[in-house]
């Protein structure tokens, strides 16, 4: 089993799903819409690849920076 990282995270209009190892992008209306629809198009990455497979590389790290609004002049 492969292990990738997703991300979820609110659009405009829909949650988009994006996978940061491999070029996969996705949507859904709900954060489990787009978690399925991100698992779906993982698989068939994997599925349509002829020789799949991930660099060997330690997992990202994921970090939430602060910034302070500032006013516009």
């Amino acid at each position: 089993m492969k292990a990738v990282t997703g991300v979820i995270r609110k659009g405009q209009k829909y949650y988009i799903g994006e996978c940061l190892e491999i070029d996969v992008v996705t949507q859904g209306k709900t954060i489990d819409e787009a978690l399925s629809n991100l698992k779906e198009a993982v698989a068939l990455y994997f599925e349509g690849a002829p020789t799949p497979s991930i660099a060997a590389q330690e997992p990202p790290l994921l970090v939430t920076i602060g910034v302070e609004e500032y006013a516009s002049p």
